[in-house]
């Protein structure tokens, strides 16, 4: 894709610049996708594992989906995920720039951009955690809270919801949400004073 001027656009030369060489190494990458049945556009994160489930290192290991966001959801919890994918850097600890790619015209085409090791546990943790909840609020809280998590935070969470098998990953889904975001249905004070306090420190 070009400009008028004939200059590559900025999307597709910083995807070839930081991206499209460095997927089969990432530990983690986040897809921009259309998916049948949801309206597009849908984030998808991945975790790179062994095939036999295994701890696999980057040579060895393959991009399995771990959470989907859309609709709503990712119209809500866009503005913190921009943010935690804003900070993701390479190896060499240049920014890898994925917030650029998280505007409406930048989902627009369909991309697999690479995350570090911390943003991609973090997003794996709120794409896993927001699945089936329909309170926004909480849906929001938890992924501030999640925003805030330092990185063996987030890497040993994102383990214990993924890593255990299905029942034990259930649970640990279950636990983690609650003591993120409590449970009920319906406005809550305590979510929505929560929330204030932590949009005017983020």
């Amino acid at each position: 894709m070009t400009t008028k001027k004939g200059r590559p656009h900025r999307h597709a030369e910083l995807y070839k610049t930081l991206h499209e060489g460095a997927l089969s190494a990432a530990p983690f990458a986040l897809r921009i996708t259309r998916h049948n049945d949801v309206p597009p556009p849908v984030l998808v994160i991945k975790e790179r594992r062994a095939r036999d489930g295994d701890e696999g290192d980057a040579r060895t290991g393959h991009l399995q989906d771990r959470g989907r966001l859309h609709g709503d959801s990712l119209r809500r919890l866009l503005p913190v995920v921009r943010a935690i994918a804003s900070r993701a850097r390479n190896q060499h600890d240049v920014p890898l720039e994925v917030d650029a790619f998280l505007s409406e015209e930048g989902m627009k085409t369909q991309r697999t951009l690479v995350l570090d090791e911390e943003a991609g546990a973090k997003l794996g943790i709120i794409f896993k955690l927001q699945e089936r909840l329909m309170d926004l609020d909480r849906g929001e809280l938890l992924s501030r809270r999640v925003a805030t998590f330092s990185r063996e935070e987030a890497v040993y969470w994102f383990s214990r919801i993924t890593h255990y098998g299905p029942v034990a990953n259930r649970w640990a889904v279950s636990g983690l949400r609650v003591m993120l975001c409590g449970q009920g249905k319906g406005p809550d004070t305590e979510v929505e004073s929560m929330l204030t306090k932590l949009r005017a420190r983020q």
